[in-house]
């Protein structure tokens, strides 16, 4: 497979984009990103763009893959609904319309969160926004699309979260997360199995459009 990701650097593109690069089954990989991803291999190659709305310029590159893995996402906490929007749904939807239209044989996986909210009408901001992404990127015309919903994720390999609190946390707690992940996997997965499931499901496809934690780990 020929692959798309977006987020490379962040904590789950870092796990997304090493499961990539280890499967033998993914022969290309395009990060598409703000800033390098800091890593070497000959099977990946790096477009830094910095218009998240728009592609024309570099349309022709993005032509010819069978997979996008779309690991880009932002907390909630501290933003405004109509900012949380537009990084979250008007960002996502952006991309996977162009890439669509230019591969209408792809499979797009989408890195959402457990909690989502497919009716778009709960009263969590970013569940409803997150809902709204999930439900029109299935109406796109890809040749399939899947919702990844991780509920904790522990990084594992040297991955690392770019938001400093947040990496604190994971170091403080690593113990605990494996245990919660050995004893309750439908509340944890971790950025190894988050990769090599959406590598899988890309691959070999799924029964539902949408995965949770426990349907993660079980791929």
């Amino acid at each position: 497979m020929k692959v798309i990701l977006f987020g490379a650097t962040g904590m789950v593109g870092q796990g997304v984009l090493r499961e990539c690069l280890r499967d033998p089954s993914i022969e290309r990989v395009l990060a598409v990103c703000r800033s390098p991803a800091g890593q070497r291999d000959a099977k990946l190659s790096e477009i830094i763009h910095g218009n998240f709305l728009d592609y024309s310029g570099i349309e022709p590159q993005l032509a010819g893959f069978d997979a996008c893995f779309f690991c880009l996402g932002v907390s909630s906490i501290g933003l405004t609904e109509e900012r949380y929007r537009h990084l979250t749904y008007d960002i996502t939807m952006a991309a996977a319309a162009t890439l669509s239209r230019l591969n209408p044989g792809m499979v797009f996986i989408y890195v959402t969160g457990a909690g989502t909210d497919s009716t778009e009408q709960g009263r969590v901001m970013w569940a409803r926004i997150k809902g709204k992404t999930e439900n029109d990127l299935l109406k796109l015309p890809f040749r399939a699309a899947y919702m990844f919903r991780p509920a904790g994720i522990q990084p594992l390999h040297g991955v690392k979260s770019k938001t400093a609190w947040v990496q604190a946390f994971y170091a403080a707690t690593a113990p605990l997360l494996s245990l919660v992940h050995r004893l309750a996997p439908r509340y944890m997965t971790t950025t190894e199995q988050l990769g090599k499931a959406m590598v899988k499901v890309a691959r070999d496809g799924y029964p539902r459009g949408v995965l949770e934690s426990q349907d993660i780990n079980r791929v």
